[in-house]
């Protein structure tokens, strides 16, 4: 199996490596030429999970289409959310039908409010793409120690999703497989949301009660807005929910938390991006999701007041007082 990996950031390199201890034959597509040059000469990745040395079947390239046309089974789409379409769409010709795409990025693609399946399948223009989309509570770096780790691959092409659970899972990864691409995609897309709730919180010096307030009501957010879009309830109890939202939030190597953990100690969102060296998808979902949740006629209060303090229209403190303050009534 050859696989091509889109984005060689911590996420990309990580899941590649997975593949590649199952004995696939990985090419990491990068823009930068050091980065290359590291994984194809040294084994490392220069820019991301540096202290670990990749297997001797994972390369670099600088062109994602010299690599696909090279030969390419499967590619691995791990690019921001926002820069996907623009990517893939320089790519169309190139990745033809055959080649099915997972996409590993999470979030809401601003321009239109759709997620990465949708995303992948526009800028390709093929209605019938093969994707499919992998989420579940996975920090990188556990992954390339080899901490026993469950992920949820959906899909709506059942063989495809079974295919990737095959080719994927090992002594350390268990892969389920799940027809619910909305839910899976929603859940790894709003935790993040909540993730940046639960660090602002943490930032202000509330600790555990708080945490668990936010992400127990953050939960019932997320359920109504997914079963809102078409999702299935159970869904989010899985490990793309529930599982992958209590990671996000508690874990402190979650970009998200970190970004919210800074906010509500009082930097400033310009400056806190500007020190990251890679996208904190949560920033823009906060105002995609507040959106979607309003065209569906929902009230999500925590989504809403993340998104009030990501435009600079509510301060941490206020938010807070905010969400503390509003009606109380049966839990649900």
């Amino acid at each position: 199996m050859r696989v091509v990996v889109l984005g060689a950031g911590t996420f990309g390199t990580a899941v590649g490596t997975l593949f590649a201890r199952n004995g696939h034959s990985v090419t990491l597509v990068t823009r930068n030429e050091a980065c290359m040059n590291s994984i194809n000469n040294s084994h490392r990745n220069c820019d991301y999970l540096q202290e670990y040395t990749l297997p001797e079947n994972v390369n670099a390239s600088l062109s994602a289409e010299a690599a696909i046309k090279e030969g390419c089974d499967l590619i691995l789409h791990a690019i921001p959310v926002q820069a996907s379409r623009e990517v893939l769409a320089d790519l169309q010709d190139v990745i033809t039908v055959d080649i099915p795409v997972v996409s590993l990025s999470k979030g809401i693609y601003l321009e239109d409010l759709t997620f990465m399946c949708d995303v992948i399948r526009k800028a390709l223009k093929h209605p019938e793409h093969p994707t499919a989309f992998l989420s579940g509570p996975s920090f990188a770096r556990e992954l390339m120690d080899g901490q026993a780790t469950g992920l949820v691959i959906a899909s709506e092409n059942e063989p495809l999703a079974q295919r990737i659970q095959v080719l994927l899972g090992s002594d350390t990864v268990r892969v389920y497989t799940s027809p619910d691409v909305i839910g899976v995609e929603v859940g790894g897309a709003i935790k993040n949301v909540f993730a940046i709730a639960c660090g602002i919180a943490s930032g202000m010096g509330f600790q555990y009660n708080t945490a668990a307030m936010i992400i127990t009501r953050g939960c019932s957010e997320m359920k109504k807005l997914a079963v809102a879009l078409g999702a299935k309830e159970a869904t989010l109890a899985g490990l793309s929910g529930i599982g992958d939202l209590m990671l996000t939030c508690f874990g402190g190597a979650s970009r998200n938390r970190t970004v919210g953990v800074r906010l509500g100690q009082g930097e400033k969102l310009d400056d806190i991006i500007a020190s990251m060296n890679e996208v904190a998808e949560g920033v823009p979902t906060a105002n995609a999701a507040a959106q979607l949740a309003k065209s569906v006629g929902l009230e999500l209060p925590i989504i809403e007041h993340v998104a009030a303090i990501i435009a600079g229209r509510m301060a941490p403190a206020e938010a807070m007082t905010s969400l503390m303050q509003i009606p109380q009534g049966p839990e649900d």
